[in-house]
């Protein structure tokens, strides 16, 4: 078996190489990616799976951080202009661009394992250096100011090839495998809508997959992952009243003031003895003109805790500092969630199970274990909800070698380590799936 994945795995590297530089060339951000999604779902179904799509994968009510309608709707003609399928965008009608896709297999009764994959790019502007690869070989975004710096377009070439390789498999494996597609995961936007409508039902085993962050050259892999920060998102508009800053300051209610007063103040949060917590301000405005009392602000926030008691204290906390800061300087205020996650801790037994089959793989000359992820990632929530039903889950890091950090508009990364990883996940699926019907998994 091992040579035959391995050299199917070869066989396909050009093909997820296009596939990866197709993406990388048509970026698109969260509940935008609509020409990702439609070629992917549309890949998945001649190969043999069964689709779910639209709104019977992703809740909309769950959904944070939704572009407006109007603007949604000129997104999916632009993705249908560069490409997509108009028969598939249709289902994704308001940004329900998170499918999954299931195939059953011939073996019998057996355990359903999800492979989860990323489809968003991030809101990055790539770089017009000449020397940059994708500038070289004209590959590089067409969209603007959207950018796959964080290689989610070699995420997506991964597990369709190999949803490839298990399909041609079907014979020889039991039970059955999702391939879950999910929008949103740069701000941590698209796991939660898509696991309230079902995404993981009924499955037992889960794995996630990143190329690089933590493996950071070619030949490392980091076969599990703990310490995922939970983390929430928002948005906070401060409202006040607008006045002349001369002749009646008086009647102003200045709504800028109490946003500084609630950024500094919430950094007077006191840390919690049951481990990490953060809050951080990244973006802060407002006001109108140098002669007018403010009368409007804007706070672009996030917190985080090691464990989702720990974010849910912070969020706690973090809305008396704002409330009591709108209060001083009398204004109101309003929050919209844009995002959030749990955290989370791969389960040792895969850990070790992945650590095995990279032994057996000479590409991997470098094997870490588990290891402190120290960050939010929106896949933590999937196999948290998994291992709260009694299955097990895991996030593995494949290293490839990369011309910059993640999330930097010269972002690149080696394409030979594309195959690495597919032939990491079809084994990984294959050795849980190729048993006999009684056995069990845990």
């Amino acid at each position: 078996m091992n040579d035959a994945v391995r050299n199917k795995v070869a066989e396909l590297l050009p093909a997820m190489i296009a596939c990866r530089r197709d993406l990388h060339k048509h970026a698109e951000p969260a509940w935008r990616e609509f020409r990702t999604a439609s070629l992917a779902a549309g890949r998945l179904r001649e190969l043999g799976y069964k689709l779910t799509l639209g709104a019977d994968a992703v809740a909309k009510k769950a959904m944070m951080g939704v572009p407006d309608e109007a603007f949604l709707k000129e997104e999916v003609k632009r993705a249908v202009r560069q490409g997509a399928d108009p028969s598939l965008t249709a289902k994704m009608d308001g940004g329900l661009t998170g499918f999954w896709a299931d195939l059953d297999f011939d073996g019998g009764p057996g355990p359903r394992f999800a492979v989860r994959c990323d489809l968003d790019c991030n809101d990055v502007e790539e770089t017009d250096d000449p020397g940059h690869q994708p500038n070289r070989e004209g590959f590089c975004s067409v969209n603007r100011g959207c950018m796959h710096a964080c290689g989610h377009d070699g995420h997506v070439a991964v597990n369709l090839a190999v949803a490839e390789i298990l399909a041609g498999m079907k014979d020889e494996l039991r039970g059955a495998v999702r391939f879950i597609f999910q929008p949103g995961e740069e701000g941590c936007r698209g796991a939660a809508p898509m696991v309230e409508a079902g995404c993981v039902r009924g499955v037992d085993l889960i794995a996630g997959m990143h190329l690089g962050f933590q493996a950071g050259r070619s030949g490392e892999i980091v076969c599990g992952a703990k310490g995922f920060l939970a983390t929430t998102k928002w948005d906070v508009r401060i409202i006040g009243k607008a006045a002349h800053a001369g002749a009646a300051p008086q009647e102003g209610k200045n709504a800028l003031l109490a946003a500084c007063a609630a950024t500094t103040n919430l950094h007077a949060i006191a840390r919690h003895g049951a481990g990490a917590t953060r809050v951080t301000v990244g973006r802060l405005e407002g006001g109108q003109g140098r002669n007018v009392i403010p009368p409007n602000a804007f706070m672009a926030l996030e917190t985080r805790g090691a464990t989702s008691e720990l974010d849910d204290y912070m969020t706690r906390e973090t809305a008396r500092v704002i409330g009591a800061a709108c209060a001083m300087w009398d204004c109101s205020h309003e929050i919209t969630v844009m995002g959030g996650t749990k955290s989370g801790e791969s389960s040792p037994a895969m850990v070790e199970r992945v650590a095995e089959i990279a032994r057996a793989m000479p590409v991997f000359t470098s094997i870490v274990g588990m290891k402190d992820f120290g960050a939010s990632e929106d896949y933590s929530h999937m196999m948290t909800v998994v291992q709260e039903n009694g299955g097990l889950g895991v996030y593995i890091q494949v290293g490839v070698d990369r011309k910059a950090g993640h999330h930097n508009s010269h972002f690149d990364f080696d394409e030979s380590g594309l195959a690495p990883a597919a032939e990491v996940l079809v084994r990984l699926v294959y050795s849980y799936l190729r048993g006999n019907p009684g056995e069990k998994f845990l």
